[in-house]
């Protein structure tokens, strides 16, 4: 018998391969004053996914928030900083999985979904999967905010050449990679952006799929002001156009200051050129000061493209390097 065990060819000795790891699904759900919908989203989400660990990160909530969420069976964790991204940082920084679902706690997204978004990302071998909002009306989607949203979306897409339609979607399904490599500046509600970004800039394999979406059950009050966080969350992209291109920033800087320094000097030149006299001296210092901030904001562009560049690299590096435990 040995023998014959011996004089057996390798190729029809039967592989006893290992079973392929089941990946551990962490569902993060951020949380500030849910108390009318917290309970339903914790069960939608068990039900949909009863392999995963539910988290539910209650934000200073000064309703039953908590209690209500820990009663459905989720594991509830205190965030004591203000604000959204300050609640996904922390939820990045403490949970262990290999994946990781996000969603809102406001019952607006549809549980049956999260199945769809984590095997996207697990079969196409992913980083992240926004699930997009469909189907919205008007009773969901006021009008400022969806124009708000395709504006933005748009701008995200021109600056990086490539997007997502809905980049404020708080239904994201992401890889381990993705979240231990992302760094989590945003305090607010911001974090949508940065989020997509993040992809974005580093090239991340990503993908997109249609969600239903609807409007807040009665009794449930959303938290974004539609101005104010508006135009934080334009600052934001401003900050990024800057951070991300700088030579294109500073560039087009450059260019509106020169056209301007050319534009006051050319009066004073034609009048020189026919009297031999500048008659304006106040006009042509201020054309020659406004020439010499077009040349330095060029420079600035030149140098921090550089030091982007550099940085870009590094974040690409610490991307590669997280421990992915992923199958």
């Amino acid at each position: 018998m040995l023998w014959s065990l011996l004089s057996t060819p390798l190729e029809k000795v039967p592989p006893h391969a290992a079973p392929a790891p089941v990946p551990r699904i962490a569902v993060l759900v951020p949380c500030y004053n849910e108390e009318p919908t917290v309970a339903a989203v914790v069960r939608g989400l068990r039900a949909a996914l009863p392999a995963a660990t539910v988290y539910v990160f209650d934000n200073n909530s000064r309703d039953a928030t908590a209690r209500l969420a820990r009663e459905a069976g989720a594991h509830v964790r205190h965030v004591g900083l203000q604000g959204k991204g300050q609640v996904v940082a922390r939820m990045f920084a403490d949970v262990d999985a290999d994946v990781y679902l996000l969603v809102d706690g406001d019952d607006t997204y549809d549980a049956a979904s999260a199945p769809a978004l984590v095997d996207r990302l697990l079969e196409g071998h992913l980083d992240m999967v926004v699930g997009g909002r469909a189907g919205a009306g008007t009773e969901a989607f006021r009008r400022g905010h969806r124009l708000g949203n395709r504006a933005f979306t748009a701008f995200v897409a021109w600056l990086f050449g490539r997007g997502f339609s809905d980049i404020f979607s708080g239904y994201r399904a992401f890889s381990r990679r993705f979240v231990k490599s992302f760094p989590a500046l945003a305090t607010g509600f911001e974090i949508e952006t940065e989020l997509t970004v993040h992809a974005l800039e580093l090239r991340m394999p990503a993908d997109e799929i249609p969600t239903p979406y609807r409007a807040r059950p009665e009794g449930s009050a959303t938290k974004l002001r539609t101005y104010r966080d508006g135009l934080r969350i334009l600052l934001t992209i401003v900050r990024l156009f800057q951070r991300e291109r700088p030579f294109a920033f500073f560039g087009w800087m450059s260019v509106i200051l020169a056209a301007a320094s050319i534009g006051l000097a050319l009066p004073l030149l034609f009048t020189y050129l026919e009297t031999g006299l500048v008659p304006r001296l106040p006009t042509a210092v201020l054309a020659s000061g406004i020439m010499l901030m077009a040349v330095l904001a060029a420079a600035c562009g030149i140098i921090l493209d550089t030091v982007t560049l550099g940085r870009r690299e590094m974040k690409r590096l610490a991307y590669l390097n997280a421990d992915t435990r992923q199958p």
